[in-house]
């Protein structure tokens, strides 16, 4: 049962006043829930000023002494990656795009995971780098490491800003609060306890976080099945709500049927788009170069943890899907407006030409708004309804099913846990993104540009006050994602603008003694603008999707993935095309960053139960079979 704000113990009026509250709340924490969420806030600033002593030195403070094992570093590997862009966002794909959004969770990530566990952890792990612009220093030098650490920095501030956003979105949604105090308020624990605590303080938050995003989630699917009559059911109410007209046409529960052409889904997408793009540029790119993940993996305590850490985080990065995935499917058939209609969700760019100043205060701009809704699949009543201001239908964005699914389904207490396990979602996205852009300040932009001669401490220092600077800085870029229809289509556009050419160029010296100096550094600068100079080609004259794309009816998310493959292979071409014409280096100023030049390290025999390659193909058959079911 929900317990509606009237009758709360804090009148509307009181609460407009204190959050200046822009939209109306859809419940109210009851005492309980609010003991909930306390106490997680206590422990997690506890976590930071208990782990403080352990956070001396730069080894500490920034690697977490390098003592983490497999399990400690495969479950923070994990949840550094469950944001709550990652609870919100994808279940908004969902929403939109159905069970296709189940292909980031699955080619979009194991293949990847496992690549980098097995083959390319060691060369991480054995030049003892502190990050991957530290990495290509080591390979390439100091251009192309600046050239990626500023490339980095950036995109982790702005990743931070999306986590910062989704959660004000939550509280928007649930309690009505006012989006900047909510994004302002929520992201001060953060910087506490990654300023006192570092990466080990981190890490430990990040365990925590995993499980209470698992008990504070798991709910939602379990009751929406009941309620839809299970997988079968659910299929069947979508497809009757497809007759109606209610959704959108498309295929929404199959994940390879469908994507022979891209008119046949509703993410405008081919297969080649899904393979290439998203399984090989985007995915490899993601796991196997972004520092936020790796950084986490660098932290255990030898190689073979090193090695099983991803290995066993993609094992429980197969089951995220049912927490995220499935409750945007089943916001398509269950969720209502507050007069029994189904409610239809839309972008936030519709949300924001048909904002509210209150509930009863009418539309800001209705000619905006009723443009900007034609553009939609709403249902032309419920676009009456909403035009004239009627009080019983209320719009909402795609980025608000899942906590507009906890409202529905969780009772006093456990509505508690589950805000509880949507905001440790957004701690632990944005305390890997701070934590990640501390080090990549620390390290790869303020010690070579401006000061490498200082003590340790001085780095630990300058680490501590770079969290504080993210932290401000992607304040400002939280703002920045309301432009966009769907937190996920952000993302994944920053993903195609920096991961995709940082991945060809770490293969290519990774994998190539020829690459040289000059090739990556190239490499890497213009296949970086290629994927920018695409995606504003696009923007200015949207015609050109169809060259970028190879299709008109591609979406924003099907178009990040061709952009990613362009700019991954332009990197490539450019990395091979300039090294051979420029000289190559020594064999023995390769050793230990290129493979076939590095002797690695012997590891002693141990029980199958502890081989890493054992669980790597328990994985892929895993992997396999849930592609096969759900085709």
């Amino acid at each position: 049962m929900l317990v509606p704000l009237a009758h709360s113990a804090i009148a509307p009026s009181q609460l407009a006043a204190l959050l200046d509250a822009g939209a109306p709340s859809l419940a109210h924490l009851t005492l309980l829930d609010i003991a909930v969420i306390a106490i997680y806030f206590v422990m997690v600033i506890w976590i930071g000023f208990y782990l403080k002593s352990k956070a001396n030195t730069s080894e500490e403070f920034f690697m977490a002494g390098r003592e983490m094992t497999a399990w400690i570093a495969g479950l923070s590997f994990v949840s550094a990656n469950l944001g709550s862009l990652e609870l919100m966002g994808w279940a908004g794909s969902a929403y939109q795009y159905g069970i296709l959004a189940a292909h980031w969770y699955w080619i979009g990530a194991i293949p990847a995971m496992l690549f980098l566990g097995i083959v390319m952890m060691p060369f991480y792990y054995v030049c003892k780098t502190h990050s991957v612009p530290g990495y290509l220093k080591l390979r390439y030098g100091q251009g192309a490491s600046v050239v990626s650490a500023f490339s980095f920095a950036f995109m982790t501030v702005l990743m931070s800003g999306v986590n910062m956003f989704a959660m004000a979105e939550v509280m928007k949604v649930v309690l009505g609060w006012n989006l900047s105090f909510s994004i302002i308020v929520s992201s001060l624990a953060v910087a506490a306890y990654v300023a006192l605590g570092g990466l080990r303080s981190a890490i430990f938050n990040e365990v925590l976080q995993f499980v209470l995003i698992w008990g504070g989630a798991l709910l939602v699917p379990i009751l929406g099945l009941i309620e839809a009559g299970g997988w079968n059911g659910l299929k069947a109410r979508i497809a009757k709500n497809i007759a109606t007209g209610i959704v959108a046409p498309g295929d929404y529960t199959h994940m390879w049927r469908s994507i022979g052409h891209f008119s046949d889904n509703p993410m405008g997408i081919h297969w080649t788009g899904i393979v290439f793009g998203l399984g090989f540029a985007i995915s490899f790119g993601y796991w196997t170069t972004d520092f936020l993940v790796v950084q986490r993996v660098l932290a255990a305590n030898n190689l073979r943890s090193a090695r099983m850490a991803p290995v066993i985080g993609s094992f429980f990065k197969m089951a995220v899907p049912l927490i995220v995935i499935l409750p945007g499917l089943l916001g398509l058939v269950v969720l209502q407006n507050a007069n029994g209609s189904h409610m239809q969700l839309v972008g936030e760019n519709v949300i924001k030409d048909c904002a509210r100043n209150s509930a009863d205060s009418g539309l800001a701009d209705p000619s905006a708004c009723s443009v900007a809704l034609a553009s939609t699949a709403v249902l032309p009543e419920t676009q009456k309804a909403v035009l004239s201001g009627s009080g019983g239908v209320q719009l909402h964005s795609y980025n608000e099913v899942l906590p507009l699914m906890l409202v529905r389904y969780c009772s006093p207490g456990l509505l508690g846990l589950g805000i509880t396990a949507l905001i440790a979602g957004f701690m632990s996205g944005m305390a890997g993104n701070v934590s990640a852009f501390s080090a990549v300040w620390t390290y790869d932009i303020y010690k070579p540009l401006f000061n490498n001669k200082a003590k340790d401490e001085h780095y630990v220092a300058i680490g501590r006050w770079a969290t504080i600077l993210g932290v401000i800085i992607s304040i400002g870029t939280a703002y920045m994602v309301m432009s966009a229809a769907g937190i996920m289509d952000y993302v994944q556009a920053l993903f195609s603008f920096f991961i995709s050419p940082l991945l060809g160029v770490v293969l290519m010296g990774m994998f190539w003694k020829r690459a040289t100096r000059q090739g990556g550094f190239w490499g890497l600068l213009i296949g970086t603008l290629t994927s920018v100079g695409l995606y504003a080609w696009v923007k200015v004259d949207p015609s050109a999707v169809k060259y970028v794309a190879f299709s008109p009816l591609a979406k924003a998310l099907a178009q990040d993935m061709y952009r990613a493959l362009w700019s991954v292979s332009v990197a490539v071409l450019v990395t091979l095309v300039v090294s051979l014409c420029t000289p190559a280096h020594s064999l023995a100023s390769l050793e230990g960053v290129v493979y076939g030049a590095t002797k690695l390290p012997k590891e002693e025999p141990v029980p199958i139960y502890k081989n890493e390659y054992f669980w790597m193909v328990l994985a892929i058959l895993c992997f396999l079979a849930l592609n096969i079911y759900f085709w």
